[in-house]
């Protein structure tokens, strides 16, 4: 047969009859085809690569569920696809260039950006590139047709004042993540307003950096600064763990003394105390944003809303000992 034909068969049968079908899948069989990705992409223009990128140190990347909930949901929406996934860490106050001058390169059909920072300028670069973009979190500037997968961290925030004013907590901090970072200025608004709904003064704020290291150090800056504090709501789980160790470390238990709430939900490790926390339902977000991502490069420029999930509160023995 013609080399068209056998070129239609091996990329998905179109317009080719059953019996060519069967006669090229057989020699492929035999003789352990498998075609040539660099010789493809010239023709096609198309690498069947996608990044992932995440401007983080890799300690963090590693020590964080949050990180391996994103790859797991990536790699499942590319599981019955042919794409395979680049994983970039662009470190937290390094050159941000180097990784738009990679993505720009024609290395990648697409991009996904996680923890992505203020600075780093990624929404303009890749905005005016116009190389397909999802972004995990909203991007500082929404109006560049950037699409964008996010749960609603102001409602969050919110949810969690509420728990805590209800629960007859009167004197509450927060734990804020990076403000550089729209999912910390969101949960902080979104705090704010709740203190505010329920009635409470502003309450006091300690800004910390998604780990449980800057957790405990956030807390301890929250308890010398009131000693009859009892309730603090950590914008990640790993600070709200932090918290509770700082919390402990100076004599008070938890929640009896202090009542604590996360935001994340990731699993509790067998003799950890169960934590009250904002659901964030990050598996299913990266799935949803590999989709989108496969959408825009099979059809790019298309108008598509974001993607919004619901924050949802989950109480546990952090903030309500009866809970469990």
């Amino acid at each position: 047969m013609s080399r068209s034909t056998a070129s239609r068969a091996i990329n998905g049968g179109s317009r080719v009859s059953p019996e060519a079908q069967a006669a090229v899948d057989a020699a492929v069989l035999s003789l352990g085809y498998t075609p040539n990705r660099a010789a493809r992409s010239l023709v096609t223009r198309r690498t069947s690569s996608i990044a992932l990128v995440i401007n983080e140190p890799d300690a963090r990347v590693m020590m964080d569920p949050f990180f391996a909930a994103v790859i797991t949901g990536v790699t499942e929406a590319l599981r019955e696809t042919d794409m395979q996934l680049v994983l970039l860490m662009s470190r937290a106050g390094g050159d941000p260039s180097r990784t738009v001058r990679y993505l720009r390169g024609g290395h990648v059909d697409g991009a996904i950006v996680v923890s992505h920072h203020k600075a780093d300028g990624w929404t303009e670069e890749l905005a005016a590139s116009g190389l397909p973009t999802v972004f995990i979190g909203r991007p500082w500037d929404t109006g560049l047709g950037i699409h964008y997968v996010d749960v609603d961290s102001f409602e969050g925030g919110r949810l969690a004042a509420l728990h805590l004013a209800a629960a007859g907590r009167t004197r509450l901090g927060t734990i804020t993540g990076p403000l550089d970072m729209t999912a910390a200025e969101d949960r902080l608004d979104g705090w704010q307003a709740g203190l505010k709904e329920a009635g409470l003064p502003a309450g006091l704020v300690a800004h910390g950096d998604f780990t449980p290291a800057g957790g405990t150090e956030a807390a301890e800056r929250l308890l010398a600064e009131d000693g009859g504090l009892d309730g603090i709501f950590a914008a990640s789980d790993l600070m709200a763990r932090g918290a509770i160790t700082a919390i402990r470390a100076s004599g008070r238990s938890v929640p009896g003394d202090v009542a604590v709430v996360g935001f994340d939900d990731h699993l509790t490790a067998p003799g950890e105390l169960p934590l009250t926390t904002i659901n964030q339902p990050t598996v299913e977000m990266a799935v949803q944003a590999g989709r989108l991502l496969l959408a825009d490069i099979e059809d790019p420029g298309a108008f598509r809303d974001p993607v919004i999930y619901p924050a949802r509160l989950v109480v546990r023995a952090s903030s309500a000992p009866e809970a469990e």
